[in-house]
């Protein structure tokens, strides 16, 4: 009569387990553990100076390696990079108001797939003027900058990630690293030959 008994208890109980309202629960998202912020000076012999932060690696672009002014900060713990690109101004390189355009369009072509695009202009400590452009959206750059000081440099900058995650899983990480770009830019210094 015992095994009669669990034999039914264990069908009623398996029966009765088994509902049609069970919803699965919601994929979430991965913890993200910034570093602290710290920083130092940057090292090299390039036309320009600033601060680095501590979580990024210098390393030479290899996109053009003509250009030794042309250097990535790699975040490798975040899957980040922010490109900085350097131009001579005047007599030694381009003229300023075709680098300001070109600046302006790389800015633009992300239009296409950028919610919005928000800029401004600041004045650094060192007197330079900057561009920050903030991109909203599924872009694949978040943040981009220029700074110069309209004569003899010019300095660009732009965020990429290496990795398809939305940009609202990455809002932490973009947030991070748009304070050490502001940073950079208050601590830019060019060098005068």
């Amino acid at each position: 009569m015992s095994i009669k008994f669990l034999n039914w208890f264990f069908i009623v109980l398996f029966v009765s387990g088994c509902s049609g309202d069970y919803l699965p629960r919601p994929l979430g998202y991965n913890r993200i553990d910034l570093p602290e912020r710290t920083f130092d000076t940057l090292n090299g012999n390039y036309p320009y100076l600033f601060e680095v932060p501590r979580a990024a690696t210098v390393e030479q672009d290899t996109f053009n390696l003509e250009q030794k002014a042309w250097i990535n900060l790699n975040y490798r713990e975040m899957g980040a990079k922010v490109h900085l690109t350097y131009l001579p101004l005047g007599t030694k390189g381009g003229d300023v108001k075709m680098v300001l355009n070109d600046a302006i369009n790389l800015t633009a072509k992300h239009q296409i797939k950028a919610y919005g695009i928000e800029e401004s202009i600041l004045l650094t400590p060192k007197g330079y003027t900057a561009v920050v452009a903030e991109l909203s959206g599924e872009v694949p750059t978040q943040f981009q900058f220029f700074v110069t000081d309209s004569t003899d440099h010019f300095l660009r900058g732009a965020l990429y990630f290496n990795t398809a995650m939305k940009n609202d899983s990455l809002a932490p990480v973009i947030e991070h690293i748009k304070i050490d770009m502001t940073h950079l830019i208050n601590t830019l210094q060019f060098k005068n030959e």
